[in-house]
This record gives structure tokens, C-alpha cells and sequence, in this order.
């Protein structure tokens, strides 16, 4: 009975981890497209998905403790093997494996296109309080000699 319940979260999972991954790949369009009030909306949608994930496999973890086998891929092939749908439990445990790996990709790439767009800001933000100067050039093409830097608000 165990492993028709663990199948079933694995089911649950993917189709969570699915939705994750489009939550996420609409993430980084707004992001691209400074989209806040997406942004906001699908951050809330995220969470309560991230919280599923969360249980279950914390659920799927016990479920295999419970017959006193460890909670990582050795486990869940033990409990397979005395299964009549063990073939099934691994098949979809390696999708959702597949899918979360997916997301985690996904996220690392927005969380470059983060990183990217702080950096751009702190550099206009040094600019615009006059800490920080772009690279100019001279009428000749070597770097311009400003004597004096000003703030843009005293420009």
C-alpha cells in the first residue's frame, strides 16, 4: 500500500515541478521586462508550490524510513525491487529528478539576469551621486582628464 501512496506524490510532484518551471520561466521574462506587478503575482503563485515539493518529500522520506530504508535512490530501488510497481516508482522518480533539475537551472539563470541588473544599477547609481565616471575620451582618444567630478543633482 505504501508504494501506490508514494507513487502518487511523485505523480503530484511532477505536475508541481511543471508548474514550477513555468512560474519560473515567466519569471524571467518580467524580470527582462521589469515587470513588477508580474513579478509579485507569480512569487506568490511559487510559494505554495515550493511548500508542496517541500512535504512531499519529506512525506516520501518517512514513508521510506518507515521501512527502515534510507531516504536517497539506494532506498527507493530497495523498495522497488519488492514492489509490483517499482518499475513505475523509479520511472517517475527520475522525472521529477529531470524536472527539478530544470528548475534549479532555471533559477541560476535568473538569478544571473538578478545579479546582471544590480550590477547596472549600482554603477548608474554611482554615476548619478558623482562617485563613479564612465570612460571618456579626449578629442584625441586618450582617457579625459576631469579635474573636478559632480554630483548630476549640482551638473
Amino acid at each position: 500500500m505504501q508504494t501506490n501512496e508514494l507513487l502518487q506524490l511523485f505523480t503530484d510532484d511532477i505536475g508541481t515541478a511543471q508548474r514550477l518551471l513555468e512560474l519560473i520561466d515567466a519569471e524571467f521574462q518580467a524580470m527582462s521586462e521589469r515587470d513588477l506587478p508580474r513579478l509579485e503575482q507569480i512569487l506568490s503563485e511559487k510559494i505554495p508550490l515550493l511548500s508542496q515539493l517541500d512535504q512531499h518529500g519529506s512525506a516520501r522520506s518517512q514513508m521510506l524510513a518507515a521501512q527502515q530504508l534510507s531516504a536517497d535512490r539506494a532506498g527507493l530501488e530497495a523498495l522497488a525491487s519488492r514492489s509490483e510497481n517499482g518499475a513505475d516508482l523509479l520511472t517517475r522518480s527520475e522525472e521529477l529528478s529531470q524536472l527539478l533539475e530544470s528548475c534549479r537551472d532555471a533559477n541560476l539563470r535568473n538569478g544571473r539576469l538578478i545579479r546582471a541588473n544590480q550590477a547596472s544599477l549600482k554603477s548608474i547609481l554611482g554615476i548619478l551621486r558623482g562617485g563613479e565616471t564612465p570612460g571618456l575620451y579626449d578629442s584625441r582618444g586618450g582617457a579625459a582628464k576631469i579635474a573636478h567630478q559632480r554630483p548630476l543633482s549640482q551638473a
